[in-house]
């Protein structure tokens, strides 16, 4: 019987991690997407300036 309840235990144990591990992801996919927004929305804003001068 205590096998049973352990593997119940480590079994519910592990539900909790993969769900935790599922909204963490979700959390990082969700601030990517907002800052590759933002960078979309202030590169429309601003105009296209060259990071270097042209050579002679």
């Amino acid at each position: 019987m205590f096998e049973y309840e352990y593997l119940q235990l480590r079994s519910a144990e592990l539900r909790r991690e993969a769900e935790q591990a599922r909204l963490a992801r979700s959390v990082a996919r969700a601030r990517r997407a907002a800052r590759r927004e933002n960078r979309e929305a202030e590169s429309q804003d601003t105009p296209f300036r060259h990071r270097f001068t042209p050579a002679a």
